[in-house]
């Protein structure tokens, strides 16, 4: 099941969201750093060459660099973009004017999410299909049925994830529900992003893929979901090595960023509040999707407007905000049973 992202890991002391990374006080996109000492010639050289990726690597060199600005409207392309965030998403990009394909591992909620959009933006701006992102040949139909509809894709977020709605122990945990998490979360993701980045490579506009973080990316834990924060940190790393890897082929046509919606009140968020401290952070941290959205959208949409080749971290939910929310909370009790109601 494709779910939303914002998860809850509370904790008396530490609290967490995927927006908290590694400083909570880096700016809300902020660039990685790149190993400028290692080039094309390296890895072509060491490793076994993709075709594509040197063709790729030759026309982003030839430039010199530079890179034309995409015109909007942008084609756009959610994964688990049925509900939650990922439909949010889909609305607000929608409202831009730009052309949107959805997807789900159900057809039945693919068919629905399609025709409401319909219904409000029209049948010439909205796709949809149903895709299993753990299944390799799902995700290559999923790409021809892209480039079918709209011809290329700008820009790839990949917001399919699950924590088999499951809040215990790990010694508690089925087999069923680890394999469901591991498989979405991660494998799902990778082939993902292989499959974009084949796309992309081969597309004149190039393309930004944008992988959602959660709860645990920062390595702060997760008790009662530890195999969702295991996965959600993997998505950080999963992200510096594409970004590495693109930079040793000198590709500048494709560039991978992480995004991070922070906690967004998802039927995933809310089944977990049944603590003390999960009602305390979700009223005082978690926003509707909308609101996240809303905010998300012009800052994904800004990057290729602008022509960037640079890695970013978009996060909704800064750590001075979260920090400053919390002291709000503290000192004149707001946000108190904002969304749930506290013991």
């Amino acid at each position: 099941m494709s779910v939303g992202y914002a998860t809850p890991g509370f904790l008396p002391r530490h609290f967490h969201t995927r927006s908290l990374s590694y400083s909570s006080l880096h700016s809300q996109t902020q660039p990685y750093h790149r190993n400028n000492n290692i080039t094309a010639h390296h890895v072509i050289s060491k490793y076994p060459s993709n075709s594509a990726l040197v063709v790729a690597a030759d026309l982003s060199s030839s430039n010199n660099g530079t890179r034309q600005p995409m015109a909007p409207p942008y084609n756009i392309l959610i994964t688990g973009s049925t509900k939650g965030i990922g439909y949010a998403l889909a609305k607000e990009f929608l409202k831009a004017g730009d052309n949107v394909v959805i997807c789900s591992r159900s057809a039945e909620r693919v068919e629905s999410a399609v025709n409401k959009l319909r219904d409000e933006y029209g049948e010439q701006h909205v796709w949809g299909t149903k895709c299993d992102v753990r299944e390799g040949q799902d995700v290559k139909d999923l790409v021809a049925f892209a480039q079918k509809n709209l011809k290329y894709i700008d820009i790839w977020i990949n917001n399919a994830g699950s924590n088999a709605y499951s809040f215990k122990p790990l010694a508690e945990a089925s087999d069923e529900d680890l394999i469901e998490v591991v498989t979405t979360n991660t494998l799902g993701l990778m082939i993902c992003c292989r499959e974009a980045i084949k796309m992309m490579l081969n597309q004149p506009r190039g393309g930004h893929i944008f992988n959602i973080d959660g709860a645990g990316s920062d390595g702060r834990p997760t008790p009662r979901f530890a195999a969702y924060g295991a996965t959600k940190r993997s998505v950080v790393h999963l992200t510096k090595s594409l970004q590495a890897e693109l930079q040793m082929q000198d590709v500048q046509n494709v560039v991978v960023h992480n995004l991070s919606p922070g906690m967004v009140t998802t039927d995933l968020l809310m089944s977990g509040a049944t603590t003390k401290q999960a009602k305390f952070f979700i009223n005082v941290l978690a926003e509707p999707a909308e609101v996240v959205a809303a905010y998300l959208v012009p800052n994904i949409r800004s990057i290729p407007a602008n022509g960037s080749t640079k890695p970013k971290y978009i996060r909704f939910l800064t750590g001075i905000k979260a920090y400053s929310q919390i002291f709000s909370r503290f000192a004149f009790g707001a946000r108190r049973n904002r969304h749930v109601l506290e013991d």
